[in-house]
């Protein structure tokens, strides 16, 4: 089918008008917000870099397996942690840790998770890119009440009385994950309407790793060479406390100055500000994850290989890719994944090889460094040239084509076709099991986050997709003005579900749309 008639086919059953009725920005403007947030400093001294060791979250254990499921048990509770050495922040977390505990699955095996709300707000947990029941999504509006609360309200939240969808519960709630997809690494966050924002910042975020087979058969590092790695921002308070610009504490929402987005000036990896990590010289997968609320990185090796092509992709947000793909930088959004190996036998010993930000400047330019050792180990460790079988979805199956206009509103909300997010109002009604095409347009920058299934990208502005949009992804990062095309089907699963920016503060200024699966 010849490309220029495919995009075109019929008329858009979303957002033909919409994308007509909003004004782009001048150039000017999006020139000035190509790369949105606004820096945050701290108010207390900051520490060198690389003098905190790397920590990894720690593996949660089943509390019960049987024959059906492994079950969990999760504490959302405020808890005192030294993030910057010899600072007290008090933070909250799932499990007493920022980030919280890894929960580590198998695909074919459901895991049921319990979550015990003992923090003084309201959550809501979304497994981000889980392929998921309705009821175990995350939907804003789901709320998991304090232990003890007798208020079944959102309190504080404008206009929210009456709208369809929450499904609100006190105390604990119980999220089932049947399992049934491929290998990735997916992550859990809190995911409540209007305060995703501010309850990410504060530490609500933890790895889930799932591990199939065909993954297990490859000779890809495994084991303590088998590193996640969540990258996030923050600003610390005086009294190191996290420093979050809230137009107000009940109230959804940053003060202008960072409508746009929140920067922090403390790059952390794992909760730890610019850490460093012992590395034998043998090849290491790290999982990169970009936790950040806004911040975007281009990650490159300083001192690069000899020959280039440090940073080996073997995986995006939804799994292994087809074949390894070799970069020698890796641009990452907020909510983006990136499964790489990096071959450190390609550097002497002794060699200090820091990660670097080119996205950042002056600290923010820095975010963790591997020391070479020069013990002798063994590594059996490669990259196959073939990793997975990844079917690409047909174009000429699609049934259905849909524009979504990502904007920001004339104050200083942001919309989706025109329209801030109102729960229960759908934006599209995909059939069970079809293809569709969705096109995600933008007047700045916007990372696009599609819930229950993962997405293949088609296109950008007419063209092929670009160097970071290999596999499946549920994230979509898109430039100031720019189009991208991608290809969607909805399975096993009815209900209603989510897409949203993932810039958290869009996310919280209603840049978010709900469509059923039927």
């Amino acid at each position: 089918m010849n490309r220029r008639r495919f995009l075109g086919l019929g008329a858009s059953v979303l957002g033909a008008g919409a994308l007509a009725a909003v004004a782009v920005p001048s150039a000017a403007l999006l020139l000035a917000e190509g790369r949105p947030g606004r820096l945050l400093t701290s108010d207390l001294p900051l520490p060198d870099a690389f003098q905190v060791p790397l920590p990894v979250p720690r593996v949660l254990t089943p509390v019960l397996s049987d024959g059906a499921a492994d079950h969990y048990e999760i504490t959302q509770q405020v808890a005192k942690l030294e993030i910057l050495p010899g600072v007290t922040t008090e933070a909250w977390t799932y499990g007493g840790t920022f980030p919280g505990p890894t929960v580590a699955a198998r695909t074919g095996r459901a895991v049921v998770v319990r979550h015990r709300n003992e923090l003084p707000v309201p959550t809501v947990v979304h497994l981000h890119g889980g392929h998921t029941p309705a009821d175990s999504d995350g939907y804003p509006t789901d709320l998991l009440l304090p232990v003890g609360s007798t208020d079944h309200a959102m309190a504080g939240m404008e206009g929210m009385s009456g709208m369809s969808g929450g499904r609100t519960v006190t105390g604990e709630r119980v999220h089932t994950y049947p399992g049934l997809q491929r290998a990735a690494t997916l992550w859990y966050h809190d995911h409540r309407m209007g305060f995703t924002g501010p309850a990410v910042w504060r530490g609500l975020a933890g790895f889930h790793l799932l591990r199939d087979e065909e993954e297990a058969a490859l000779p890809l590092p495994h084991g303590d060479r088998d590193l996640p790695l969540m990258l996030a921002d923050r600003s610390f308070a005086e009294d190191g406390s996290f420093h979050y610009p809230a137009v107000d504490p009940s109230r959804p929402g940053v003060t202008s100055d960072y409508a746009n987005g929140l920067l922090g000036d403390v790059i952390l990896v794992n909760g730890a500000p610019w850490p460093r990590l012992d590395v034998d010289r043998a090849h290491y997968r790290l999982r990169l994850l970009n936790a950040s609320n806004t911040r975007l990185y281009r990650l490159e090796l300083d001192p690069q290989p000899s020959g280039g092509d440090a940073l080996v992709q073997i995986g995006s947000d939804g799994g292994l890719l087809a074949a390894p793909l070799a970069h020698d930088a890796i641009e990452i959004a907020p909510a983006e994944r990136f499964d790489v190996v990096v071959d450190f036998s390609r550097y002497a010993p002794g060699t200090r090889v820091r990660l670097l930000n080119r996205f950042g400047s002056g600290r923010t330019a820095e975010v963790m460094r591997f020391d070479v050792t020069s013990r002798a180990v063994a590594d059996d460790a490669r990259v196959p040239d073939t990793l997975s079988a990844v079917p690409p979805l047909d174009p000429n199956a699609v049934t259905v084509t849909r524009d979504f206009a990502f904007r920001r509103s004339r104050g200083d909300g942001w919309t989706i076709n025109g329209d801030p997010y109102e729960p229960g109002r759908d934006l599209a009604a995909p059939a069970l099991g079809a293809t569709e095409l969705w096109r995600f347009s933008t007047d700045l920058h916007h990372p696009v986050h599609v819930h229950l299934d993962q997405f293949q990208v088609y296109g950008r502005n007419g063209k092929e997709p670009g160097p970071y949009d290999a596999g499946w992804k549920d994230t979509v990062d898109l430039r100031p003005a720019e189009t991208a095309e991608v290809l969607v089907r909805f399975t096993d699963y009815a209900g209603t579900y989510m897409l949203h920016c993932h810039n958290l503060e869009h996310e919280d200024m209603a840049m978010m749309a709900d469509f059923t699966v039927q």
